[in-house]
Parts: C-alpha cells; sequence; structure tokens
C-alpha cells in the first residue's frame, strides 16, 4: 500500500511530467518539464486546485495562470523513422517552438476493419510521450479526415466498398466506422491529456471542413464523438479562407490556415466577426508547399517566411509551422489532388519545410531560431548536430524475375467475370487492396478499340507485349490484329487517392466497372493482388531469380545488394536511366520513382541499413538502368516559387 508521501510525490510527478507553461521555450537542457515547485507547495497544489489546461481569456491563451503564446511546428511521426523521431523533436525545440502539432493517420492505424497498428513507426503514444520529455506541449490532429497530402486523406480505403458511401458526413456507414476507430484510439489519447498529467493541450475537431462543408451535423457529431469518448481538452477547428465561414462549430475555437500576410489582416476580421475578441491562431502557417509529379520543385523563399511569421507573431497571434519537419511519403502512401487534372504527390514530403527531408537545417532554420529565441527568457538548448550522410559505392543490380515469371509465386488470382476494383477486392479478410498495383487479364479473339476508366495510370499488354497506357486523359487505345486467341493483360497502378477537394467519394482504383473491345465488354478475368509489401516478396521463389538478360522483360523485379561499411549512414539513391517504379531496401518500401521529375533521389534512412551487405529489390515498369547510384546531396527538382 502506498504511503501519503508517496501520494503527493505521484501527485506531484503528474503535475510535473509535462513541458514548461508559458511562451518561454525552456532550459537549455535536452529535456525540460513544468517549472520545478518547491515541495511546500506541492500539497495545496494538488489538493486544492484542479489543473486548468489551456483555455481562453479575451484575446489571450492561458496555460494555468499564466498566458500562453502557442509557438507551434508540424512534424509526422509516419513520415520519420521512428529512431530519428527525437532527433526532429530535439531540433524543433532547439528552434525556440513549444508545441508540437501532429495528425493521425487512420488509414494507416487500421489497415482492416477492427485491425489496429500501433507499433513500430505507428506508435503513437511513445511519440507524444517524447516529446513531452523534450518538452513541448502537444495539439494532437486526430481527423478522423486529415488531408496531409496522404492517400485519402487518412481515409482507409475499405470504407469505399460501400457503393453509397458518403466520406465525411454522418451517413451510417461512415460514422459507424468513425466510431469503431475513435473508441480505439481516444483510449490511447485520453491519458496523454494536460489534465491526466500528459502533454496534449488542445485536440483539433476534423480538418478544414468549412471547405467541404457537405453535411452541417457532421462537425457537431465529431465533436461529441470526442467529448463522450473522454477528450477534456480545448478544442479546435482549422480551416483555410475557402471555408472559414463555414466551418465554425459551437463551443470550438476556430483557427485559420494561410501562406501570406495578404491573407492573414483578412482572415482575422472574419474570425472576429465569427468568434468575437479570442485568441487568434494560425494553426497552419505553410512554410513551403509539396510536390506533384511532372511538375517543379515548390520552394518558398526564407526571408519572405521570415517577414511573415514575424507578422503572425506581432500580430499578437499564436502560429503552427507547417511543416516543421515534412519527412518522407514512404510506400505508397502519398496522395493526389483531382480538379481539372489529376496530380499524384511525389514520395518527398520534404516541403521545402524549416528542416530537410533528411532533418538538416536551412536558412528558415537559422532566421526563425533567432526570430523565437528574441521571445524566450532562457537562451535556447544548442542545436543537435546533424546526422551524417554517405555516398555509397554504385549497386549493379544481379539478378532478375519479369513480372510474369513472377506470377506462379504470387497468391493465386481471383476469377471473376467482369473486373473488380482494387478496394472490393476479395482478399485481406474482406477489406480490399488499399495501395499498389493489380493486374487484371482476359483472353481475346479480335482486334479493335479497347475502352474503359483505369484509375489511375494502367500499361496494357498483348501476351508480354507493352502497347501502351491508359489513363485519365488516354481512355481507349487499339488494339492491333492477332492470330487467335490472345492474353490482354493491364497493369494498373493506384498512384494516390485524393486527399483534398469534393470528389473523395470517387477514389476508387483499379479498372472501374466494364472494360471493353469494340463497345462490348470482356468477360472472365484472372486478377492478381500486386500490393509490394513484405509478406508479398517473401512468397517469391529465391531460386527462380536469374542473371540479367541483355534485353530484359518488362515490367520486372531486380535484385543486388548495397554495400555498407561500418557506420551506416543516411544516403540517397538516384536511379538514373530507369523510368518508373518503386524500390525496397531491407524489405522498407521507400516509395516510387519516375523519371518526369521533379524527384530525382529517394532518401534512404541510415537506420534502415545494416553493415555489410544489404537487400535491394527495384520494380520497374519499363526499362532499367544498369546501376543504381547513391548520393549524399538530394536532388528534388528544378525550383519553382510557390505563388
Amino acid at each position: 500500500m502506498l504511503n501519503v508521501v508517496s501520494v503527493l510525490f505521484l501527485g506531484a510527478a503528474s503535475v510535473c511530467s509535462s513541458p514548461a507553461v508559458g511562451s518561454s521555450p525552456g532550459s537549455g537542457a535536452e529535456e525540460s518539464h513544468l517549472p520545478r515547485l518547491n515541495l511546500s507547495t506541492l500539497v495545496p497544489l494538488w489538493l486544492q486546485r484542479q489543473r486548468l489546461g489551456l483555455r481562453t481569456e479575451g484575446p489571450n491563451f492561458m496555460l494555468e495562470d499564466s498566458t500562453f503564446q502557442i509557438f507551434g511546428g508540424s512534424i509526422h511521426y509516419f513520415r520519420v523513422p521512428k529512431e530519428y523521431w527525437r532527433d526532429r523533436l530535439l531540433k524543433m525545440k532547439a528552434c525556440g517552438l513549444n508545441t508540437l502539432t501532429t495528425y493521425v493517420p487512420w488509414n494507416l492505424h487500421e489497415p482492416e476493419r477492427g485491425k489496429f497498428d500501433f507499433s513500430g513507426n505507428l506508435d503513437l503514444e511513445a511519440f507524444l510521450q517524447l516529446a513531452a520529455k523534450i518538452g513541448l506541449w502537444v495539439i494532437l490532429r486526430p481527423g478522423p479526415y486529415i488531408c496531409s497530402e496522404i492517400d485519402l486523406g487518412g481515409l482507409p480505403s475499405w470504407l469505399l466498398q460501400d457503393p453509397d458511401m458518403k466520406l465525411r458526413t454522418t451517413y451510417r456507414g461512415f460514422t459507424k466506422a468513425v466510431d469503431r476507430y475513435f473508441d480505439h484510439l481516444m483510449s490511447r489519447v485520453v491519458p496523454l491529456q494536460y489534465k491526466h498529467g500528459g502533454p496534449i493541450i488542445a485536440v483539433q475537431v476534423e480538418n478544414e471542413y468549412g471547405s467541404y462543408n457537405k453535411d452541417r451535423a457532421y462537425m457537431p457529431y465529431i465533436k461529441k464523438a470526442l467529448e463522450d469518448r473522454g477528450i477534456i481538452e480545448m478544442l479546435m477547428t482549422s480551416d483555410n479562407k475557402d471555408g472559414l465561414q463555414n466551418g465554425v462549430v459551437e463551443g470550438v475555437l476556430a483557427t485559420i490556415n494561410l501562406q501570406s500576410q495578404e491573407e492573414l489582416k483578412t482572415l482575422n476580421s472574419i474570425l472576429l466577426s465569427i468568434q468575437g475578441i479570442q485568441p487568434k491562431m494560425v494553426m497552419e502557417y505553410w512554410t513551403g508547399w509539396f510536390d506533384s509529379w511532372g511538375g517543379s520543385h515548390n520552394i518558398l523563399d526564407s526571408s519572405e517566411v521570415f517577414k511573415t511569421v514575424s507578422a503572425i507573431i506581432k500580430s499578437g497571434s499564436s502560429i503552427n509551422l507547417y511543416m516543421f519537419h515534412g519527412g518522407t511519403n514512404f510506400g505508397f502512401i502519398n496522395g493526389a489532388m483531382h480538379f481539372n487534372d489529376y496530380k499524384a504527390d511525389v514520395t518527398s514530403y520534404d516541403y521545402d519545410a524549416v528542416l530537410t527531408e533528411a532533418g538538416d537545417y536551412t536558412a528558415k532554420y537559422t532566421k526563425l531560431r533567432e526570430l523565437f529565441g528574441a521571445f524566450s527568457d532562457v537562451p535556447l538548448p544548442p542545436p543537435p548536430e546533424l546526422m551524417p550522410k554517405m555516398a555509397y559505392e554504385p549497386m549493379r543490380p544481379s539478378f532478375y524475375i519479369s513480372l510474369w515469371d513472377a506470377l506462379p509465386f504470387i497468391d493465386e488470382p481471383i476469377k471473376s467475370e467482369l473486373p473488380i476494383n482494387m478496394e472490393n477486392l476479395p482478399i485481406n479478410n474482406g477489406n480490399g487492396q488499399a495501395f499498389g498495383y493489380v493486374l487484371y487479364e482476359t483472353t481475346i479473339f479480335s482486334s479493335g478499340v479497347l475502352s474503359g476508366l483505369v484509375r489511375d495510370r494502367g500499361q496494357v499488354f498483348l501476351n508480354r507485349v507493352s502497347i501502351g497506357f491508359l489513363d485519365y486523359k488516354t481512355t481507349k487505345i487499339t488494339i492491333p490484329l492477332t492470330q487467335g486467341y490472345t492474353m490482354l493483360r493491364i497493369l494498373v497502378e493506384n498512384r494516390g487517392r485524393a486527399n483534398y477537394g469534393n470528389n473523395i467519394d470517387s477514389q476508387r482504383k483499379g479498372l472501374i466497372g466494364n472494360l471493353y473491345l469494340n463497345n462490348n465488354p470482356l468477360k472472365d478475368f484472372r486478377i492478381y493482388s500486386l500490393n509490394m509489401t513484405k509478406q508479398f516478396f517473401q512468397r517469391f521463389d529465391m531460386n527462380k531469380w536469374s542473371a540479367i538478360p541483355k534485353e530484359p522483360t518488362f515490367p520486372a523485379f531486380f535484385l543486388g545488394a548495397l554495400s555498407v561499411g561500418i557506420y551506416p549512414s543516411d544516403t540517397f539513391l538516384k536511379l538514373e536511366g530507369w523510368v518508373k517504379g518503386v524500390v525496397l531496401v531491407n524489405d522498407h518500401n521507400l516509395g516510387r520513382y519516375w523519371n518526369i521529375g521533379p524527384q530525382e533521389t529517394l532518401y534512404l534512412p541510415g537506420v534502415w541499413l545494416d553493415k555489410g551487405l544489404n537487400k535491394v529489390i527495384i520494380f520497374e515498369e519499363t526499362m532499367a538502368g544498369s546501376i543504381v547510384q547513391s548520393t549524399d546531396i538530394p536532388h528534388l527538382g528544378r525550383n519553382q516559387y510557390v505563388h
């Protein structure tokens, strides 16, 4: 049994386990905590009053009895190797920030209905506890929709199995899934709230709903769903200029998203008219922008960032830098934009942020550290040393197997009279396929015009010969005259579901509806799921890999070994001479590459490398280079200033 002293000590520990109150970021030590209290003050503090948490008082935020200006920055744990979380958070603290913000990606945490994953790189609790240990408060943005340039805005693809699904509404099929997810997620989050001794001082209600605004009952439902499950900290909304007027929820503080000083005055004026005198906060000040395949690398000048951040702070507003550190869309998690044209996001989520994709300092970091340091009443902790980068010897693949020869080692194909879209494939315990490729096969015996809806890009083959592509702009292709029965194959890639806009309900991938030859629907399909996961490659028979022929058959898998010295370090892989595909190193999917750019290198974290030989698998769709280069400098493409 605990004695009185033990009980009081535990009570004091819960009070002191979170970052320092006030706008100043704390001491220069690596880890900081709440103000150190004399033991004589602990008993009355613990006995006499409850923790007040973050609240509003006129135009100010208050944390306990002190005014508090939020200096926040966004880092997404799911875009950064877990081994590097501490490094990135220490760099945030050393920049003078006092608050971490992060989204929570539902699609990654519940890949199958009722099956939750909070392990490894998805260990949300470990990430938030580490932030507290380092001395950072947390604003949590749990969705369920998060945008975030992630596939379907973080919503699970299995939701789209319902042909009547209405995402981000009070449609019963959606709310039932949200309720189950929140039941699980909030059981993890609730103990980490400030009033329970944790670092979470505020929670966001959904994300930029005002620009979607399809159901007026939806945001009150999300608010109640959070509160009913034990969320007791301040609630906030977050909207851009397109949705601020429609995004307000009673009893929830509205905040704004922007990039320019010109927007600041206008949006603050709208906020004043909507909610009166309340603390102002820019929940997302966009420090850069994301990139799309076929475009340029978007950048924002560091001087402009400094001026705008200065103006926001001087206006009395709190601020969150989106992004402070972007990270990487490892695997296939990138989203897309689809308004007039479909544009998929690249693998890098460098974002031209305050820290680079690999966690290096930028001119923005130097200028903002000086700015935030001026608001601190103690010296900022020194910035951590940079992670070393290494250029390894080029890797020359040694073995190869064509996709066609690999098919016997993949799970048995699904046989269906008509095509089935990716989400509705009867695999993964009835949850369909979320990411990757799908191969459709059927037999034809005539030439003519092939047509159908392919999402997002389908390479068409007659037997093993490629005859072209179908996508959003090319919806028909001519089948040449052939002799007798011919195998028609279409390799369809999900390049990323749209993460923003009004058409998220229509983001099903693969072949959508019938495939027609001369306006006649084709039938009797064999469908292969090619999701490129670790389990997918474990099915391969290593004895079937062969030496690379002079003229390989594509698509194909290539196998090689990257040689690493005693101290594995970060590097960047450059696939010059290769066209389009995916790279995996030691079973880690680094993401997509494509020679249309802008991105020219893939980030390979050193913590995913071993001393000695490291297994590299490349899936290439159309043409292979002879080597894979390694460089210590990223190449993200031709710069274009954000407008």
